[in-house]
Parts: structure tokens; C-alpha cells; sequence
């Protein structure tokens, strides 16, 4: 079903791969410097972009996801950053994912947590419904794994339609995951996976990354260009 989709503005970082509306402001994750911004969400000053309220630095590397719940960030490591800057003693390893909890005022890391499966991931959001519960993507398997935080145990696991899955965003009634390459965004069910909806982003909009609620509507970011846009449901 087609949405009305707009630019907003353009995210501090060059690359913003995960984003999450709180609050405070939108957090707002870079793949390369592996560094978060809280900004305000505002129209956007002369230079395209909106005020910085504060920066962290992260142990995250490579980043590809972000969440925010239980008073603290989640940040989504897909595997070294290598790629993309001078390797850090703090990176994960070469092809295997985690998720790191961090301290939102010093972005001290609190905890890090393997994905399941192995291998990498773009997504993970807090569950806002079943507090204590994270939802993590394996790019390895293309499934979406529901994970108790406390034990870090998978609950429930329901699988991916497309490749390159992405943002996630937990409603009450499904979740719904951005596929990157095939540009769609699709609300599955919870209990099998099956789709229930679906918002295809056209080529002449920006690509989507990462994806959050806000209000009704959603918000998502491009890596690739540096938007931040606003998709009307």
C-alpha cells in the first residue's frame, strides 16, 4: 500500500544506520565512527539538518541497528569495523554480530550479547509491549528472534520474506522490518511471520535503513544519502 513519504533532514553523521524516537530526541547511530547522536526532531536549520542536543562515543562497531528500552541503548555491532575505519580492541569479531547494551549519558558499554545463530545483523528493537525482551535479526538465518534479556534465550523465531532485513518496529499487533535491497518495509505476523502489510518505498525516495515509530507514522534513515524521512501511515 502506497504512503505518503518525505525528507526531513539530514542525520549529524555522513551514515546513519539505526535510529530510535524517544522522548528526549531521536538517537541516531553512525556506521563509520560508530558514534550516537540524541537530535532534536524539528525542521531543519539552513543546512539541512536540525540541532545537536548531545553525542556519545560507542564500543559498537560496524553498526547497523539501534533500539531504545529498559533506560538504555541497544546498539547492533554487525561484525568489525575494518571496513570502514582502523580496527578497535572494543570491535566484535570478523563475521559475528552483537548486540551491546549501552549507557545512554556515557556510552559506557553495560553488556554485549552474541547473536544468535552467529554471523551478522542490521536490526534490533526493544519490545515495548513484553518488557525484558529484545527483537534481533540474523542475517545468517533471515529470521527475526524474539530473546529474553535475562538469559538471553530465544523465545519465539519467525522468519524473514526477503533478504537484507533491516529496521524493526514492534506494534501491538505485529512487527514490521525494513527489507533494504528490495525497498519495502512489511508487518508481519507475530506468531508465524505471515504478512499482513506492507509500504514500498519508490526508488525516487530515500533508500530505508533503519526504522522507528513516531506517533502514528514512522521515521526511518538512509546510510546511503544521510536522510532522515518521514513515512505517513
Amino acid at each position: 500500500m502506497a504512503r505518503k513519504i518525505e525528507k526531513l533532514f539530514r542525520a549529524p553523521y555522513a551514515v546513519p544506520n539505526g535510529l530510535q524516537v524517544t522522548d528526549d530526541g531521536l538517537w541516531i547511530v553512525d556506521q563509520i565512527t560508530d558514534r550516537v547522536a540524541l537530535i532534536e526532531i524539528a525542521e531543519s536549520s539552513g543546512y539541512g539538518v536540525t540541532k545537536l542536543i548531545r553525542d556519545i562515543p560507542s564500543d559498537s562497531s560496524n553498526t547497523s541497528g539501534l533500539a531504545y528500552g529498559g533506560g538504555a541503548l541497544w546498539l547492533a555491532a554487525n561484525g568489525a569495523g575494518s571496513q570502514w575505519r582502523p580496527a578497535r580492541p572494543t570491535d566484535a569479531k570478523p563475521g559475528l554480530g552483537e548486540i551491546l547494551k549501552v549507557d545512554p549519558e556515557t556510552g559506557e558499554t553495560l553488556q554485549r550479547y552474541p547473536i544468535p545463530d552467529g554471523g551478522g545483523t542490521h536490526g534490533v528493537e526493544y519490545d515495548h509491549y513484553e518488557e525484558g525482551y529484545l527483537w534481533v535479526e540474523t542475517l545468517k538465518n533471515q529470521i527475526l528472534h524474539k530473546v529474553r534479556i535475562s538469559d538471553w534465550s530465544v523465545q519465539h523465531s519467525i522468519p524473514l520474506p526477503y533478504g537484507r532485513g533491516h529496521g524493526v518496529v514492534r506494534v501491538e499487533d505485529g512487527v514490521w522490518v525494513v527489507h533494504t535491497s528490495d525497498r519495502v518495509i512489511v508487518k508481519l505476523d507475530l506468531a508465524d511471520g505471515k504478512e499482513l502489510d506492507r509500504i514500498e518505498v519508490p526508488a525516487s525516495d530515500p533508500e530505508p535503513h533503519g526504522l522507528s515509530i513516531f506517533g502514528e507514522d514512522f521515521l526511518y534513515c538512509d546510510a546511503a544519502s544521510g536522510w532522515v524521512a518521514k513515512i505517513t501511515l
